[in-house]
């Protein structure tokens, strides 16, 4: 996938990653892939935040082993739950999904052919995943999956910072 332009001539690019809950893999996902952009210096130049498409656990942190995980690889780990909006479609230059339910979801919930152009997976941005690349939902099994998540995510994350700096011109370009 190619990314789409920014929506809006001033302003940082504004990205969304989207998961069921939103306290395993968007938010580890948005740990990763801001992290990856300050090392990038797109710091400034690209908005990231999470969200989930169930409304369950709007205001919880994030999963203990998801933030475990993230700590040992020296992530930060604040987060607070909630859930995506589809009010906010057009306040995004790209929505990222980390698995092809919650795109379905997101494809539903999309007001209009533009906002749905701005939809794919995150995964999508890793070399050689194939042509569904899934990040699979670990809440419900032990601590390698949140490892394996992480592993994907970091990827996926690497990828997209190499195709945000091309389309945003490189660091300190304007």
């Amino acid at each position: 996938m190619s990314l789409p332009e920014p929506r809006r001539s001033a302003g940082p690019y504004r990205i969304s990653v989207v998961c069921l809950g939103n306290i395993c893999r968007s938010p580890m996902a948005e740990k990763v892939l801001t992290a990856d952009l300050e090392r990038a210096g797109l710091a400034d130049r690209v908005d990231v935040e999470s969200a989930g498409t169930g409304s369950w656990h709007i205001g919880s942190g994030m999963d203990e082993r998801a933030a475990a995980t993230l700590r040992v690889h020296g992530y930060p780990t604040g987060h607070t739950a909630r859930r995506f909006d589809p009010r906010r479609f057009d306040q995004f230059d790209l929505v990222l999904a980390m698995d092809t339910d919650n795109l379905d979801e997101l494809v539903r919930e999309a007001p209009d052919e533009q906002a749905r152009e701005r939809l794919a997976l995150f995964r999508s941005f890793a070399p050689g995943t194939g042509p569904h690349p899934e990040v699979p939902d670990p809440y419900y099994g032990g601590e390698d999956g949140f490892t394996a998540v992480l592993t994907m995510v970091e990827a996926a994350a690497k990828g997209l910072t190499g195709e945000l700096t091309a389309l945003l011109g490189g660091a300190g370009a304007r």
